[in-house]
């Protein structure tokens, strides 16, 4: 079992930056494979960034392709998702996934454990 913990989410003015963080305990969180995912109301969880289980590879959604950096501290047990230069559209709830899948999935179903999310609210 992998237990997830999502943080750093909170209010903000549009062109703002925020830093989330992804806490794990449990099963050796190195050997996983780590994604940020986002809800808005009514729409569908969406694809936001991945990256593998040793850092070196990233993805991300064209959405915030530029915008947002996604990086892990192995020894910290923890992956980081900096958003700058944030809009009214990255407003949502967003959750932070794993599983053990290689390369990361670019969707929900591909992901075992998740945390409970964390709200970001961006206003203009």
């Amino acid at each position: 079992q992998v237990q997830l913990v999502e943080s750093g989410g909170g209010s903000v003015t549009a062109g703002d930056s925020l830093r989330l963080s992804c806490a794990a305990s449990g099963r050796t969180f190195g050997n996983y494979a780590v994604g940020w995912f986002r809800q808005a109301p009514g729409n569908d969880r969406e694809f936001v960034a991945a990256i593998n289980w040793s850092g070196i590879s990233t993805y991300y959604g064209d959405s915030v392709k530029g915008r947002f950096i996604i990086s892990r501290d192995i020894a910290k047990n923890t992956v980081y998702l900096q958003m700058n230069s944030l809009n009214a559209e990255d407003a949502a709830v967003y959750y932070c996934a794993a599983d053990e899948g290689s390369p990361p999935s670019y969707y929900a179903m591909g992901y075992e454990y998740w945390g409970q999310g964390t709200q970001v609210t961006v206003s203009s």
